[in-house]
């Protein structure tokens, strides 16, 4: 497992989704990942420390994980199948561990809420993620690939498109806080 943080949320122009933009700890490795306006929303406010005078949905999950004795201790985005990303919640109670299925962008409402760590799979971002180039801001070609493991296969690529063609649009140059 990698770990990442939220480097920015973004709204294709396209289309108008929002895309989560996750990048490496350590390395220029970004992932993306669509997310509905609501979950972006509720990634943002949290991310920018926003006041809202009643409880969102997942701040309202994370206080009844907390009220039931558990506790977040880290999120992961596991899979990737059929253009679909699949997550996980890493769960404490009472001494016991407990995954729970998530939709990638509810766990990471939940994570930034609990302050806890955001990791992907090392396959999930051989297959979707992509690499920034330091001096020009672009994503490195897909042919530039230097993950661990096996790259991805042709069909997969294929399958893949709609993240390429999203992906090769970004200019990454200017990534930062101030522009979440």
């Amino acid at each position: 497992m990698i770990e990442m943080a939220i480097d920015s949320i973004r709204a294709s122009l396209v289309n108008h989704q929002r895309v989560v933009i996750l990048k490496e700890n350590v390395s220029q490795r970004c992932l993306p990942i669509w997310v509905g306006p609501v979950e972006a929303d509720a990634i943002a406010v949290k991310l920018h420390q926003v006041s809202v005078p009643r409880p969102l949905t997942h701040d309202l999950l994370s206080s009844v994980v907390t009220a039931l004795g558990a506790d977040l201790h880290f999120i992961v985005i596991n899979d990737l199948r059929e253009d679909t990303f699949y997550a996980k919640l890493a769960l404490a109670q009472n001494g016991k561990e407990i995954e729970v299925d998530a939709r990638p962008s509810d766990a990471m409402a939940l994570a930034v809420r609990a302050h806890v760590p955001i990791y992907v799979e090392e396959s999930v971002l051989n297959k979707a993620g992509f690499t920034v180039d330091k001096e020009s801001g672009k994503p490195l070609p897909a042919d530039s690939y230097s993950g661990k493991g096996e790259p991805p296969s042709d069909e997969e690529l294929k399958r893949l498109e709609a993240f390429t063609d999203f992906i090769d649009s970004l200019d990454l140059k200017d990534f930062g806080p101030e522009h979440k």
